[in-house]
């Protein structure tokens, strides 16, 4: 029996078509949005007026610079998405570093807070008033902002649920299983979704280009971890229950360099920060450095790599053949496809780049390691930040705006 969609769900998904063209081609004509999007004058018309009498959108004479849509001839009202109508709050923990910001439903920063924290001995109570006291701190600071904070939007280095709604287990802490949406939601009282920094991230690179990264690539993160987000026919990748996709904690060598994780032979024990700083210096292999290497420290550890066939260089190959065997056990599995690689670990890319297509084509089959596209960006929290802020305003086009129901949950700005 052929599958039939429901008016409503029709209109839903109309709705949520016309806000996300919105947000990526910004303001627009009703024309303009049904060459766009596919969608007929009248379904435009109706959708537009819709989500005009519920504030998500506002109207604009379009007298100055023309949008790429647009024909010759008068000057034409574009809608845009109201800054106004909503705000959603984005919060990142990684290694050592806490960042919370509120931005309006135009995506427009209102304020942003930075914190450092020694996360491996900040304990569950501590962290917890951390998190939730940095948003609010943001949140003080935007305190004109007219709209409401509706969506939280949480990216953490380390496992989640499947529900997006605790973190497991991460690298950064020695807590497990922390209940982080509930902290949020008691703390300040607002919807919340916790994500894996990779999926957000593999998110922000396939919303910015999508004709690089389409249906299927993976987001491989070059940093203290080893991360990866994958992208696979149009999803991102998860569990049955967790994140998963834990790339960096795939074996590489059986009973090799002691990982972070505190297991050995991992990839990331080869291809982190610190493993390639520890194999540079020629640091015992079953010590887990406790030093926090900073972006200026593997900056000149690449320099080093790049001018001498010395030990810097051979730790950065090692790096290389671990991530190119893991790739390959990948591409075994579900054939080639783009990687993007991001984070510290670019620095030296064009010394891992060898290496890492050498492993893959030392055992795929079929694969031809050689032709397979990849690509590179050297800061991964601008991208981890995006991917994020994504999430939270697509959760509002398609819970709030995207509904038939007025929501009404949120934290005024009234601190």
């Amino acid at each position: 029996m052929p599958f039939m969609s429901r008016p409503d769900d029709l209109r839903r998904q109309n709705r949520r078509r016309i806000l996300a063209e919105l947000r990526q081609a910004g303001p627009l004509s009703r024309t303009e949005l049904s060459t766009a999007t596919g969608l007929s004058a009248s379904t435009v018309t109706l959708i537009t007026a819709h989500l005009l009498d519920r504030g998500a959108l506002t109207e604009d004479i379009a007298n100055d610079v023309p949008s790429p849509l647009a024909r010759r001839g008068r000057p034409k009202v574009r809608l845009a998405l109201d800054a106004a109508a909503a705000s959603v709050g984005v919060v990142l923990l990684t290694l050592n570093r806490l960042s919370a910001s509120v931005i309006d439903y135009s995506g427009r920063t209102l304020s942003e807070r930075v914190s450092r924290l020694n996360t491996h001995e900040t304990g569950k109570q501590q962290l917890r008033a951390a998190m939730t006291g940095l948003l609010h701190e943001a949140i003080a600071e935007s305190s004109d902002a007219k709209g409401k904070l509706i969506h939280v939007a949480v990216a953490v280095q380390g496992v989640t649920d499947a529900e997006g709604s605790r973190l497991l287990w991460s690298p950064v802490t020695p807590l497990t299983d922390l209940p982080l949406a509930d902290w949020f939601r008691e703390d300040l009282g607002v919807e919340v979704s916790i994500a894996n920094d990779c999926n957000v991230l593999a998110g922000a690179l396939r919303g910015d280009e999508p004709a690089r990264f389409g249906d299927s690539f993976a987001a491989v993160l070059l940093s203290h971890g080893i991360g990866m987000g994958l992208y696979l026919k149009g999803g991102i990748f998860t569990g049955l229950k967790s994140s998963a996709a834990e790339f960096g904690h795939m074996c590489f060598e059986l009973g090799g360099a002691r990982c972070r994780c505190g297991r050995t032979g991992c990839i990331e024990a080869y291809a982190g920060d610190y493993a390639i700083w520890r194999a540079a210096k020629g640091a015992d292999p079953q010590i887990v450095p406790e030093v926090d290497l900073d972006v200026e420290t593997m900056r000149a550890l690449a320099a080093a790599a790049n001018a001498n066939d010395g030990p810097e260089r051979a730790a950065y190959r090692m790096a290389g053949s671990a991530i190119g065997a893991g790739l390959r056990s990948l591409f075994s599995l579900l054939d080639p496809f783009p990687v993007a690689f991001a984070g510290s670990g670019v620095l030296a890319f064009e010394l891992i780049e060898p290496a890492i297509r050498e492993a893959i084509g030392a055992g795929a089959a079929g694969v031809s390691h050689w032709q397979i596209p990849m690509y590179c960006y050297p800061d991964e929290f601008p991208l981890i930040r995006r991917g994020a802020l994504r999430s939270a305003l697509t959760y509002i086009d398609n819970h709030v705006f995207g509904s038939t129901e007025q929501h009404e949950r949120g934290l005024s700005y009234v601190v």
